[in-house]
């Protein structure tokens, strides 16, 4: 059985799956409707993302305003330092970060809920990243913010990330956040 583990920001949900292992190999449950629903992951999803990267390569932070898009993240090769950003204005946690280590040996997942940027950093040579998103994707509504925004403050594990024209010149957070929808 899935177990959440503890996160610092209430509305993400952190899963551990079990792992059935022997000398041939694994099996994970990596999604079951009624258990992730138990665990606080109450969504229904609509589409799956799978994105390759190489080690030090930087994605994020990123976001879509309307509808909006809650995500669930699992790295299924390699390893991966997965952050969330609170982006709701009338959130407790509004501006603050929680990452996480995602990899392919604790086989954990991250949900993050709509109102939220996301992004992740490449802690191995290649990783390989699913996740599953509430709604489609729509470049209309996509979004993003600086990954080092000084005001949100991310602690990333590489000190001069490979990125992209996009995250290179994301604005920072306060450029935006009169536009959030949050």
């Amino acid at each position: 059985m899935a177990r959440r583990l503890d996160t610092e920001i209430g509305d993400l949900v952190l899963v551990e799956p079990d792992v059935h292992g022997d000398e041939r190999g694994f099996l994970i449950e990596t999604f079951r409707d009624d258990t992730w629903r138990g665990l606080g992951v109450d969504v229904d999803f609509v589409q799956d993302n799978h994105s390759r990267s190489a080690r030090g390569i930087l994605r994020g932070l990123h976001f879509q305003t309307s509808p909006g898009q809650a995500k669930l993240v699992r790295c299924l090769r390699g390893r991966v330092w997965d952050v969330a950003v609170d982006l709701r204005r009338d959130s407790p946690t509004y501006r603050r970060w929680e990452g996480h280590e995602l990899d392919d040996e604790l086989h954990r997942q991250l949900f993050i809920p709509v109102g939220f940027a996301h992004g992740f950093c490449v802690l191995s040579e290649i990783a390989d990243v699913a996740y599953k998103q509430s709604s489609y994707y729509d470049p209309k509504t996509e979004s993003e913010i600086a990954w080092d925004d000084p005001v949100v403050g991310v602690e990333w594990p590489v000190a001069d990330p490979r990125l992209s024209e996009r995250d290179r010149t994301a604005p920072r957070l306060a450029e935006v956040a009169d536009r959030l929808p949050w």
